[in-house]
């Protein structure tokens, strides 16, 4: 099986479409998603529908998902986070409300090689900071792949034999991670809608379960359009500016 990994959309219809076409081209079975579908972009609904249409295999929840729905507060969110949702929450229809109010906590095990999360796997809304939350993730993840979400940035940690090991990625085209045996594997494919390691281009992840490898990709999509709908909807600025900058 080859599944699309999906994570942090947060309302950007674009970027979304830019990862659906490129992995089209590289193949994929099922889709799989690790929460965030909404929040800071001008294309809640709109991204709702299509992920819908995708029929994932296996979805989470993410933070924004829990407020933009109405099931949780948004204390913790700074102000930009705040603004963000409440219009995105008088955006949504209230079908999508009800379709994000559904959706399950994670962790979710989807195989018996990979387990899906948006933050980690002993809490839904915990943030992989350091390594100490990176070993922590990995002694309690069910499964050799535990794909996560939550920081918009991608990362790779492993533990076996030597501890913890974070393995470097490329900065250009596509990081291919194989699956060593008696190892665990921890990994952020980066955020599709909000991507902030400094790259603006959409990311996501391939992963087969045939092959036991996991390909962290990037793509470029409409960044200036993504822009425009946010001014348009009369969200704050910096969440136009910052898609540029992928920060």
């Amino acid at each position: 099986m080859r599944y699309l990994a999906l994570t942090d959309i947060h309302g950007n219809l674009e970027a979304l479409e830019a990862v659906l076409a490129e992995a089209s081209t590289r193949g994929y079975d099922a889709v799989l998603v690790l929460g965030d579908l909404v929040g800071y972009g001008a294309d809640p609904n709109e991204v709702i529908t299509r992920v819908q249409a995708l029929e994932p295999v296996a979805i989470v929840r993410g933070n924004h998902d829990k407020v933009a729905s109405g099931i949780e507060d948004a204390e913790g969110f700074n102000l930009t986070a705040r603004n963000a949702v409440q219009w995105t929450f008088d955006a949504l229809t209230p079908a999508n409300r009800a379709y994000l109010a559904a959706l399950p906590a994670g962790p979710v095990v989807v195989d018996d090689f990979i387990e899906i999360c948006h933050g980690t796997p002993y809490d839904e809304d915990t943030y992989v900071f350091d390594e100490l939350d990176a070993l922590r993730s990995l002694e309690t993840s069910r499964r050799p792949v535990c794909l996560f979400g939550h920081t918009h940035v991608p990362l790779v940690c492993l533990s076996g034999g030597n501890g913890l090991e974070v393995q470097p990625l490329e900065s250009e085209g596509a990081d291919v991670v194989t699956v060593l045996p008696d190892y665990k594997y921890l990994i952020n494919p980066g955020s599709v809608g909000q991507p902030r390691d400094g790259d603006p281009r959409a990311a996501a992840a391939l992963v087969d379960t045939d092959t036991q490898r996991v390909e962290l990709f990037r793509v470029l999509y409409f960044v200036e359009q993504a822009q425009q709908k946010v001014r348009r909807a009369g969200l704050p600025e910096v969440l136009a500016r910052r898609l540029a900058l992928g920060r």
